[in-house]
């Protein structure tokens, strides 16, 4: 690639002038030298190595600096330095006892150690007991002198080719002397990275084409200040290549799980309904008990429900009549469940585990009809997580309430509601539930998964409105969020739902379109 001087910008220009004053510079030191931002300088280096006349790289190299305990013999001297002066001194041999009384506790087996690896001393038996000989008078090694280093005895950090410097060594023999005094736990070092633009050849041959006048203003605008001042003629306006991919901008958008229960909350108020709020935490009695389920019934085990210490007091009127029901049927056809039924099992709180003990309350709080309520809120179970379930996660519940509404009337309304989530393909399975007469599951289509249940659906039994007070016909439903979310969202992992996947969140649309578009 034959690269003119012509070709280039003004600012790869200056780029490349400054690297032809350097040869190989930091983005800083080359913004700098250029007298441009570093922002720019990248830009313009970048351009440059797609013409062969740069190349932009990093580079990794380490620092190195003493430890607490490196700080210490940087201050005084290496352990076996000390026992060898002491030795010298007494006559080139010492009692290793008299050597114990001269160096600190914690130094004397060091010492020893390495002025054998060092081959500064021998350690023999003599009929005195154990004697340090020296072999010689050593000079001072690059490990001690390292430590002397200005820079690195006050603390800061150096590099291995400004330690070498400092040696008047080759960085070899630099390296050897860390690498000891690393393993000693004296020093210890960081790796650093470093990008480093380098000029080519050929950068060299063009950078030697290029003058001071060369360099023009670039711009991007031509503006009537330009025109009228006639500084345009000074100015090159900026070429802009249409082909080259724009940078991608992600707008601010609420998380694509919080939007579609927006979205579903937004269909049941458009549909006439009124939302409703409870507590996270309920008593065994709106959670079990107001809904006729027995209290030995194993969905209220404790494997299963998270039950707290505390309790509440009940209603009499009400704690009686669910009481009655449970044990004989009390003012229901019904003739109950019989055996027990514990006051303080229905008076324990614990933390719901369906949002049908809000709907429940309601209607006791409520029992003239008409009412249509719903709830979206987070309910609690002892689960195993997994793919497909969490001990915390979310539940649409629903109650229509009306002197003349039918089972028919449930099934067309949560069709509707499955409709407006882009459901086509609804259909409604018999099922079992201890609290509605007749039940159904949930079902609606998916080209990718077949036929999926979302949930359960039916009509109250006499024995959950009666005891409460009401006596018309209550529709009920709760369905399952979590994985209706999994299916718009494509997702397999209900986990998936609730991490923080910055990725996956930037790109995840914001308007979805329906299955039947």
């Amino acid at each position: 690639m034959n690269t003119q001087s012509s070709e280039l910008t003004p600012n790869e220009k200056r780029v490349l002038a400054a690297l032809g004053r350097l040869k190989s510079a930091s983005p800083a030191d080359l913004a700098e030298s250029a007298g441009m931002k570093q922002d720019a300088v990248m830009q313009a280096a970048y351009m440059l190595q797609e013409k062969g006349i740069a190349s932009v790289g990093d580079s990794a190299y380490e620092t190195y600096t003493l430890t607490e305990e490196g700080m210490r013999y940087s201050r005084d001297t290496l352990p076996e330095r000390k026992a060898i002066d002491i030795t010298m001194r007494s006559g080139k041999k010492i009692l290793l006892e008299d050597l114990k009384k001269q160096v600190p506790q914690d130094e004397v087996e060091i010492a020893i150690g390495w002025l054998k690896k060092k081959g500064w001393a021998n350690i023999g038996k003599t009929a005195e007991g154990t004697t340090i000989f020296a072999i010689t008078e050593p000079q001072t090694g690059l490990d001690e002198k390292i430590l002397k280093h200005p820079n690195i005895s006050s603390g800061g950090s150096s590099s291995l080719t400004e330690i070498a410097n400092y040696l008047g060594v080759d960085e070899n023999a630099s390296a050897a002397a860390l690498t000891v005094l690393t393993k000693r736990g004296i020093m210890e070092s960081e790796e650093h990275k470093e990008r480093i633009i380098k000029i080519t050849s050929e950068g060299l041959t063009v950078s030697k084409e290029i003058s001071s006048h060369d360099v023009v203003e670039d711009v991007t605008r031509l503006t009537p200040e330009l025109i009228r001042s006639g500084k345009w003629k000074e100015c090159r306006l900026r070429g802009y290549d249409v082909t080259l991919p724009a940078p991608e901008v992600y707008a601010a958008k609420k998380h694509p799980y919080r939007q579609i229960l927006d979205e579903m909350r937004m269909i049941f108020l458009r549909m006439g309904f009124k939302e409703i709020k409870g507590n996270i935490v309920q008593t065994g009695f709106w959670n079990f008990d107001a809904l006729f389920q027995p209290q030995d019934h194993s969905a209220r085990d404790m494997q299963d429900t998270f039950y707290l210490s505390t309790m509440e007091e009940i209603p009499e009127d009400l704690l009686e009549s669910v009481r009655e029901t449970h044990l004989n049927g009390g003012i229901t056809c019904s003739s109950g469940w019989g055996g027990t039924w514990s006051k303080e099992v229905a008076m324990t709180h614990v933390l719901r585990t369906h949002t049908t003990a809000l709907t429940v309350k309601y209607i006791a709080d409520n029992p003239e009809p008409p009412a249509k309520v719903f709830a979206i809120d987070r309910v609690y179970r002892r689960e195993t997580v997994d793919a497909t379930h969490l001990p915390e996660f979310d539940q649409l519940e629903g109650i229509v309430m009306d002197e003349d509404v039918s089972f028919q009337n449930l099934l067309g309304c949560l069709s509707e509601f499955y409709h407006q989530m882009g459901f086509p393909d609804v259909r409604f399975r018999p099922g079992y539930f201890p609290y509605t007469e007749p039940s159904v599951e949930a079902e609606v289509y998916d080209k990718n998964l077949g036929w999926i249940e979302l949930g359960g659906a039916g009509v109250f039994r006499e024995e959950v409105t009666k005891p409460l007070g009401v006596d018309c016909p209550v529709l009920a439903w709760g369905l399952g969020v979590g994985r209706l979310a999994m299916i718009r969202l494509g997702l397999s992992d209900l986990r998936d739902l609730y991490r923080s996947d910055m990725d996956w969140l930037r790109k995840n649309p914001v308007i979805r379109r329906l299955q039947s578009d």
